[in-house]
């Protein structure tokens, strides 16, 4: 499958790590499956990709390019230095707070536990959805949510200006497991993608977007 040829896609995957220290982070659940297998079926179709991943133990895919970061601002980085782009898909994990200012040596547990301050980091999706130049053709964002799963999801879409949201339920083994459930969310329609596995979740969304490309 080659329809997807000469087309650029940047894939975000995976965690982010936000320094408390030299010896510890702040970050989450994500294993970087999900971003991981949607890098690889695009590739598979022909496209030119280009995965930003933050710190995860998985091979890079078979034809894609893999560039490592740590922290959200890194990553903002590695994508704007990316761009152009035909598509850019949020699947990382983003951090959405790191500490104010890493410290250069290990803290003290008493100073952690009274003077941790937090500061927001930058919002990935929603500074590529919203680019006044050079905005890809599509912009798909991801939303891990536990409850309200849709609803949250469509107030997602809207608030950072992607065109698509996948959505998924992670209370239960999602984050690290190889299944998923998902909705894939835009401004004319809604489609549910029952739990199975995460490779062809992945599949699904890369036919998805090999049909609206060529249809553009």
């Amino acid at each position: 499958m080659t329809r997807l040829a000469g087309k650029r896609i940047i894939v975000t995957a995976g965690p982010t790590l936000e320094a408390i220290d030299p010896v510890r982070f702040l970050s989450n659940r994500s294993s970087g499956k999900q971003g991981y297998l949607i890098a690889e079926a695009l590739a598979q179709r022909g496209a030119d990709v280009c995965l930003v991943s933050g710190p995860v133990c998985l091979p890079c895919p078979f034809g894609v390019t893999r560039i490592e970061v740590e922290s959200a601002r890194d990553m903002l980085a590695a994508v704007e230095a990316e761009l152009p782009a035909d598509v850019f898909i949020a699947v990382a994990a983003v951090a959405d707070w790191r500490p104010a200012q890493a410290r250069a040596r290990k803290a003290e547990k008493s100073a952690l536990e009274t003077s941790l301050h937090l500061v927001e980091n930058p919002d990935i999706l929603r500074t590529i959805a919203t680019r006044q130049a050079g905005r890809p053709d599509l912009v798909i964002g991801f939303a891990a949510e536990t409850h309200d799963v849709a609803g949250r999801a469509r107030a997602k879409r809207l608030r950072k200006g992607c065109d698509w949201i996948i959505a998924n339920d992670v209370s239960g083994d999602v984050m690290g497991g190889d299944e998923n459930a998902a909705w894939l969310i835009s401004d004319h329609e809604e489609i549910a993608w029952s739990r199975t596995q995460k490779a062809e979740i992945a599949a699904r969304l890369a036919g998805r977007i090999e049909a609206a490309l060529c249809a553009l």
